[in-house]
């Protein structure tokens, strides 16, 4: 597992030298409030091994991560009164990624606004998809 470095917040936060309203902790993961929340109850969960994105992430490290999401999101959902909520993940800078350290984010919806994201569907044409398809598959079986 990587370990955490001296420059990332999130590895500062792990080590407590930087404070935060924590949730959940155990040997993989730490959850804690957002200190920019987009609603009432938002929070983080990181893994406490230092990788910029989730694919980079091992099967334990990235099981751990998800295994608290159903007990934590049910809990904020408790405390704030919010009747519905997003997970949100983002990968690298260009997917709007701002600490280079694995995180997901539970926002609820306390107040009906809804998280927007700008989605504008195209159309998958059935020659490409079966030709993309077959490119994904025979990487996933290289792996």
């Amino acid at each position: 597992m990587p370990e955490p470095t001296d420059d990332c917040i999130f590895c500062r936060i792990i080590r407590g030298e930087l404070p935060c309203h924590r949730l959940y902790e155990d040997n993989h993961v730490l959850s804690f409030l957002d200190i920019g929340p987009i609603s009432h109850g938002h929070c983080l969960i990181i893994p406490k091994a230092h990788v910029e994105r989730f694919d980079q992430l091992d099967a334990t490290a990235s099981g751990a991560c998800l295994a608290v999401v159903p007990r934590l999101s049910a809990a904020v959902m408790s405390a704030t009164g919010a009747l519905s909520w997003n997970l949100l993940q983002n990968n690298g800078a260009e997917a709007g990624q701002v600490v280079p350290h694995v995180h997901f984010h539970i926002i609820p919806n306390v107040d009906g606004r809804r998280l927007r994201f700008e989605w504008t569907p195209g159309q998958l044409d059935a020659d490409a998809g079966k030709d993309l398809a077959a490119k994904i598959t025979h990487t996933l079986n290289q792996t």
